[in-house]
């Protein structure tokens, strides 16, 4: 099975931000360590950031990813830097998961990212997040840095 990237209409932009909105929060409480009321804090100013007044700030890629039937199964967000690409979300729909659409969106992402002339991706991923690590390793990607913590 392939997928295609296509950008999200300004219909589905509403949902598509509260649906990543949603994604962050969660990932944040699950895998960084932030309570609820941290991560909606969080979420609410990078959110505001990079989404002026609702909308994808410049350079930014807001992209639905879509099945061989164009049903859109997940979401792909990305922007470009002086150095490349930075990937801030990659999420399927967990129905479509373990099926290897998250290797395939990925390759179609890495073509965008090539057409567009970098040179380099650069993602973060939390260390508890172990199937996209996983995913991101046996597709070439390195650790360059490890960020560590402990709450006390």
């Amino acid at each position: 099975m392939s997928v295609r990237l296509r950008p999200v209409r300004d219909d589905e932009l509403p949902a598509w931000l509260e649906s990543a909105r949603r994604f962050y929060v969660d990932d944040l409480v699950v895998n960084g360590g932030l309570t609820k009321a941290e991560a909606e804090e969080k979420a609410a100013r990078d959110h505001g950031a990079l989404f002026p007044g609702g909308r994808p700030g410049e350079g930014s890629h807001v992209l639905v990813v879509e099945d061989e039937a164009g049903a859109p199964i997940g979401r792909l967000w990305f922007a470009e830097r002086p150095f490349g690409v930075w990937l801030y979300e990659i999420e399927l729909d967990p129905s479509v998961r373990g099926r290897g659409l998250g290797r395939e969106t990925m390759r179609a992402f890495e073509e965008q990212a090539r057409a567009l002339g970098a040179e380099k991706i650069v993602l973060n991923v939390f260390a508890g997040n172990e199937v996209a690590r996983s995913l991101y390793r046996s597709l070439g990607y390195a650790e360059e840095s490890v960020h560590m913590a402990k709450r006390l």
